[in-house]
C-alpha cells in the first residue's frame, strides 16, 4: 500500500485547485500531519518526513445492509470537504478542533436544529491551520471499506475513533469529543 510510502503528499491548495487531482472515484485517504498537540501519540505512527500518519478515511462508507441508497461520495467530494468544510459532516474536522480548540481559541457550538456541531467562525481558523499542517495522499479502491478495516487493524492511526477502539488514544480522544459536544450543548443554538 503506497500510505506507507506516498510518491506525494499534497496540500490544502492543490487539492483545492481547479481542476483538482483528486479522483471521482471510490477510495481510501490517508492525512499526515505535523504540529499537532502533545496529547496525541505519534511514536509508533507512520512517519514520512517530519509528518505523520494519523487518520485514514474512504468515499463512499460500505453499501447498507438494509437495502437503503447507497452513499455516491467519492474522493474528490471527501478529501476536498475535509479541507473547506465543517465539524458537523467531517469527523476529522471534529476531531481536530476539539484538539485544538484551546490553541486556535475556538468553541465547538450547536448550530441549525441543535443536533448539528461546528466551530462556527472557528473553522475559518482550523482550515488556516489544516493548510500548514495537514496533507494527504490517496488510493482508489472499488470497496474502499475493504482496505480501511486492514489499514486500520494494522497502523497505529490515532485520530481515528470507528473499528480502533483498541487503540490506547481511543478512550481520550472520545472523552475530549464528548466533553466539548457536551458544552456546545450549554450554549444556545447558533
Amino acid at each position: 500500500m503506497n500510505f506507507l510510502h506516498p510518491d506525494k503528499l499534497w496540500s490544502r491548495e492543490e487539492v483545492l485547485a481547479r481542476p483538482s487531482p483528486v479522483p471521482k472515484e471510490p477510495g481510501v485517504y490517508a492525512w499526515f500531519f505535523r504540529n499537532l498537540p502533545s496529547i496525541v501519540p505519534t511514536e509508533d505512527c507512520v512517519a514520512r518526513e517530519h509528518l505523520r500518519l494519523l487518520y485514514v478515511g474512504i468515499a463512499p462508507k460500505e453499501p447498507p445492509q438494509n437495502g437503503a441508497r447507497s452513499s455516491r461520495q467519492r474522493l474528490f467530494h471527501r478529501v476536498r470537504y475535509h479541507y473547506r468544510g465543517n465539524a458537523a459532516g467531517s469527523t476529522l474536522r471534529l476531531t481536530l478542533g476539539c484538539l485544538l480548540s484551546e490553541s486556535l481559541g475556538i468553541q465547538l457550538r450547536c448550530v441549525g436544529s441543535g443536533r448539528r456541531f461546528t466551530f462556527g467562525q472557528g473553522e475559518e481558523l482550523l482550515s488556516v491551520w489544516m493548510h500548514a499542517n495537514a496533507f494527504v495522499t490517496w488510493q482508489t479502491h472499488p470497496e474502499p471499506w475493504v482496505l480501511e478495516e486492514q489499514l486500520i487493524g494494522k497502523l497505529s492511526l490515532p485520530l481515528n475513533l470507528d473499528m480502533n477502539s483498541e487503540h490506547p488514544f481511543h478512550a481520550t480522544l472520545s472523552n475530549i469529543r464528548r466533553q466539548a459536544k457536551a458544552a456546545a450543548r450549554a450554549w444556545p443554538v447558533q
